[in-house]
């Protein structure tokens, strides 16, 4: 049997094309470990099965009247099927199970604290221990980054701040440009809130994390 013949084509498309985009789409919204290509199919398949049972209704009742639908009707139909519909399963798959009465019988989607912290896209003041017990202060705030998985864990703070013995930030250091600092030299990260008020003057303090 030939794959490119248009009827086995289009029912390719129909049936693995929507499990497809929900299966990256959940992907972007919780990276997780690369699947081989006979199992994305698979998922893929059933993904789309889910897909079609949930419009299975309205389509069967449209069947008739396919004919007479305006051609740009028809297509955003098609385009409804095949992209947006599988992007809100994902969505609404991905909103499901992080309630709290699901995650008692699953896992939470995030697989780890580093990106639970950091998908909330908070701004912080943060103290970082180094390995060697060096104490690092600083901001991570709109231009800040920290990595997601599957990726190693880096962050990188925007601006490096002197701190003290009892953890207050004093100034930034002076010039600035910020640093990144990579997991293996990592022991722990404390954040703390911040507050956008606080003042930015080299010589004064800009407040304390107590």
């Amino acid at each position: 049997m030939d794959i490119w013949e248009i009827d086995k084509l289009l029912l390719f498309i129909a049936f693995i094309i929507p499990g497809f985009v929900a299966i990256k789409f959940y992907g972007l919204l919780h990276p997780n470990d690369k699947l081989d290509s006979s199992k994305q199919v698979i998922d893929s398949l059933a993904y789309s099965c889910v897909c079609y049972a949930l419009v299975g209704i309205p389509i069967i009742e449209l069947r008739e009247h396919i004919e007479k639908l305006d051609f740009w009707l028809l297509w955003l139909l098609v385009f409804g099927v095949l992209l947006v519909l599988p992007c809100l399963l994902a969505l609404a798959f991905s909103k499901v199970r992080q309630l709290e009465v699901f995650q008692k019988n699953a896992p939470h989607p995030i697989q780890k604290p580093w990106d639970f912290v950091f998908q909330q896209r908070k701004w912080y003041w943060v103290i970082v221990e180094l390995t060697d017990g060096k104490r690092i202060g600083g901001k991570f705030a709109g231009d800040s980054f920290a990595s997601s998985y599957p990726a190693a864990e880096q962050i990188y703070l925007e601006e490096c701040w002197h701190i003290d013995n009892e953890d207050t930030f004093i100034r930034p250091r002076a010039g600035t440009l910020g640093i990144l600092i990579g997991s293996s030299k990592i022991k722990t990260i404390e954040f703390f809130e911040y507050d956008t008020g606080e003042q930015t003057d080299d010589s004064e303090s800009t407040g304390s994390t107590e």
